[in-house]
């Protein structure tokens, strides 16, 4: 009876582990499964990706598992544009004349390199004090639809062939391009200038005229 028993006892036993070791290996294979079939790769050619789930994973040929780097865009192509310009311009000057200084308007027609730009007005001033003195001024040239601006530079001046009137004056400097309209809104750069004009008023608080002609010459850009 004891035997029995015994027998019965390690038959359950055996059972037991049997079950229990079935229920672990059910368990490790369904995990297992369960990981092979939600397991993936994603494949990469160029901008095209696709994801391969069937096994063997692995990659077709000439795909790659290594994802490609973002493309870089091209810099944006340069916009800007040069001018070069060396023209004469000749018309008139119309002065008026006080005792510490000239206010001057200038009306001209170009010729050369003018790059259609024919039409130039401007007005300007002068403090002389003997026969040297500094000059400012504004100006724009124009086809009649776009136009240039301009100023004179800083160091412009004129020199007075004469210590008095009458007498001839020439002008030199740089002239600097401030913007423009049409095909030369923006334009920068700095142009030489060369010319002169005469003086015939000998006493102050007379307005005076006379022909007037100079060089621009040099090279601007617009963006």
């Amino acid at each position: 009876m004891a035997v029995l028993e015994m027998t019965r006892i390690y038959n359950t036993k055996r059972v037991s582990a049997f079950v229990v070791l079935a229920v672990v290996a059910g368990s490790l294979i369904g995990a297992s499964s369960a990981s092979a079939a939600t397991k993936s790769i994603t494949c990469y050619k160029g901008a095209t990706s696709k994801v391969v789930k069937v096994a063997p994973l692995k990659c077709p040929a000439g795909w790659s598992t290594t994802k490609p780097a973002p493309a870089k865009s091209a810099p944006a192509a340069s916009t800007a544009k040069s001018f070069t310009l060396n023209a004469t311009y000749t018309g008139k000057i119309a002065m008026v004349w006080s005792d510490s200084d000239v206010q001057a308007t200038v009306t001209a027609t170009g010729t050369g390199t003018t790059l259609g730009l024919t039409q130039l007005t401007g007005s300007g001033s002068s403090a002389p004090s003997g026969q040297d003195a500094g000059i400012s001024g504004i100006g724009t040239i124009s086809d009649g639809t776009n136009t240039l601006k301009a100023t004179f530079d800083p160091s412009a001046s004129a020199h007075a062939k004469e210590g008095a009137a009458p007498t001839n004056v020439a002008i030199s400097g740089n002239v600097i391009i401030t913007g423009g309209t049409g095909k030369y809104a923006g334009a920068t750069g700095t142009l030489k200038f060369t010319g002169g004009f005469p003086v015939t008023a000998t006493s102050a608080g007379t307005k005076d005229s006379g022909a007037l002609t100079f060089t621009v010459s040099g090279t601007f850009t617009t963006k």
